[in-house]
């Protein structure tokens, strides 16, 4: 049998694929899978998380600002811990992203305070020196489409299973609420007013306090939850 092979080098390449691509399959599918389930700790974003991500990626912070911190010294010694794949089971899209203008932030959450996105979206060189970022003004009086965030929430619970209104920790408690759109605007402006209580900006004190959500505030809702 092993002669007949020899004299047939194709049929040889052929049977030798077949080894190695079975051994792959055997391998590498069953811990991509267990490396993609949601890590420990990492729930959904709530409404207002997941409405400043669609600002974030609206006014394209994603094209300056990758989200994915890679396994080298230099990498972890400036942004901790390098990314791990179970950390992005609920981002759709992933915003990983390969050109960094500005730093990386997939943990800017540790390190940021909502004084500090407040003052940097609306005068970035006013912050950080030398920043070529432009001002994102606009934030703080365009008001934030959390209708669109509701319908991708319902949308991915549906579609793919993801645990909102689920207790995730057993704790009995439900860790990342949805329910009624009513109730998920109710829980927005909620978070909203805490975040707005740490601002400076008396307008999008007012607007908040009027029951209104500035996109500035979904925007550091959502790097806030970036850890």
């Amino acid at each position: 049998m092993f002669h007949w092979f020899e004299q047939r080098p194709f049929f040889f390449a052929v049977l030798v694929f077949i080894f190695i691509a079975f051994a792959g399959i055997i391998e590498v599918i069953p811990d991509f899978a267990k490396q993609s389930r949601p890590t420990v700790g990492t729930k959904p974003y709530s409404i207002l998380e997941l409405t400043g991500r669609h600002v974030y990626i609206k006014d394209s912070c994603n094209a300056c600002h990758s989200q994915l911190i890679r396994p080298f010294k230099s990498e972890t010694d400036r942004y901790g811990m390098y990314s791990l794949s179970g950390e992005y089971a609920y981002d759709r899209p992933f915003l990983w992203g390969s050109k960094r203008t500005g730093p990386d932030l997939m943990r800017v959450g540790n390190y940021r305070t909502t004084d500090w996105h407040e003052n940097h979206m609306m005068a970035p060189a006013s912050v950080v020196p030398g920043s070529i970022m432009p001002s994102y003004a606009h934030q703080f009086s365009n008001i934030a489409d959390v209708e669109t965030a509701y319908g991708e929430a319902v949308t991915v619970k549906n579609v793919f299973n993801t645990p909102y209104d689920v207790d995730l920790n057993g704790d009995g408690k439900v860790d990342v609420p949805l329910g009624t759109f009513e109730e998920a605007k109710a829980e927005a402006l909620r978070e909203a007013k805490v975040i707005a209580a740490d601002m400076k900006n008396q307008a999008v004190k007012d607007a908040v306090a009027n029951g209104q959500i500035p996109e500035i505030v979904a925007l550091i809702a959502y790097m806030n939850s970036l850890k």
